[in-house]
């Protein structure tokens, strides 16, 4: 490899948060730029390098015919394609629209939908190209970030949890909201990442990291019953940030 490994950042439907995640790192940031090239990020620099890039950072989901392109494009001046971020691996909150007419939302929510383009779903990158490695959060974890750049860096996978964010309470010692308020929780189903925020401040989970390793969406949803929990706040619950990924979304039209 001749030079420096050049970092591309590219942005699809999405907030931002994900690339201020990487912004955010501060002193973390600096080593690695001695060890990468930043060849393309808008929302850093005015820098633009041309491909093709080692590593490409794509935050966002795919929600009109141009972006259907340009993921190809970027994909093929990519190595390695690592996206980050609920919209990139899930298809994000916008992906709501999967489940509704999307003709009869633009009218309602644009006073001239005629000028729109867009695609009936929001759908993850995945759904478009291959990726190589997926970093799931809403926003992103900076620790699971710079792990993943230092592990393609250096030739090794990435050190990406796959428990629950249940495992997060108890090595914070969080009691379980379920268990001692009734409170509603997606934390047995949610992938780790968050480190317990929301059960930290006796808020259930909203399952902003989308689902672990096989997750037992049903049990858990029978335990919400228990609870008394109805049935159409089962499915909202399950259709928030990560409600368009399969086993978010078969829950919540099994109670929607």
């Amino acid at each position: 490899m001749a030079g420096l490994p050049k970092l591309a950042v590219w942005k699809f439907s999405s907030c931002d948060g994900c690339q201020l995640s990487l912004l955010h790192c501060e002193d973390e940031l600096l080593p690695l730029l001695g060890r990468i090239e930043i060849a393309y990020f808008p929302e850093a620099t005015r820098t633009e390098l041309d491909g093709p890039y080692d590593v490409s950072l794509v935050e966002g989901s795919v929600t009109t015919p141009e972006e259907a392109e340009r993921i190809e494009a970027v994909r093929d001046r990519s190595e390695v394609l690592v996206a980050i971020g609920a919209c990139a691996t899930t298809g994000g909150i916008q992906a709501l629209r999967n489940s509704a007419d999307v003709d009869e939302l633009a009218r309602v929510v644009y006073a001239h939908p005629e000028y729109l383009d867009t695609l009936e779903t929001s759908s993850p990158i995945s759904a478009h190209v291959e990726v190589d490695h997926e970093i799931q959060g809403c926003p992103i974890s900076r620790g699971q970030l710079l792990d993943t750049l230092l592990a393609i860096l250096t030739g090794r996978r990435p050190n990406l949890p796959q428990s629950s964010v249940c495992m997060e309470c108890k090595m914070l010692g969080t009691p379980c909201l379920m268990v001692t308020s009734g409170i509603g929780c997606l934390g047995p189903v949610t992938q780790a990442g968050c480190g317990a925020l929301c059960p930290s401040y006796d808020r259930g989970c909203f399952g902003c990291y989308g689902p672990k390793e096989l997750p037992n969406t049903a049990a858990l949803a029978g335990r919400w019953s228990e609870l008394g929990i109805p049935a159409d706040a089962v499915a909202r619950a399950f259709r928030t940030f990560t409600g368009n990924a399969p086993a978010f979304r078969e829950e919540s039209d099994r109670h929607g």
